[in-house]
């Protein structure tokens, strides 16, 4: 699973680079998860602007990436695809995170 991870202030931003999270990648995407988000800042933002599906499977593994960080670490969304987000919505999934609209537009709040 492609996943890039940058820093960015207090922010550990990690770039999905792939255009699906499904059953086939779920298992993947979870345990390069835990690789990327195991040090670093408490607060993790997915984006996920690249990904333009999402199954069930995958969702299954971004609540389990979230699930698996300790302590005061929260993990964010942030460039949700239409379809994406209808996925989040339609789950009521995005009622249990915090979705930014784009990565860049948190990154200027971040550093303003």
């Amino acid at each position: 699973m492609d996943l890039q991870s940058t820093y960015h202030n207090d922010m550990n931003i990690i770039t999905v680079g792939e255009a699906r999270i499904d059953a086939a990648a779920a298992i993947r995407f979870k345990d390069r998860m835990r690789d990327v988000t195991s040090q670093g800042p408490a607060h993790i933002v997915l984006d996920l602007s690249n990904v333009t599906f999402v199954d069930s499977s995958g969702l299954g593994a971004i609540v389990a990436a979230m699930k698996q960080l300790s302590g005061e670490r929260r993990l964010d969304l942030a460039g949700l695809t239409p379809d994406v987000a209808k996925v989040f919505r339609l789950t009521r999934m995005d009622t249990v995170f915090v979705i930014h609209d784009d990565i860049i537009a948190l990154k200027a709040r971040a550093t303003g």
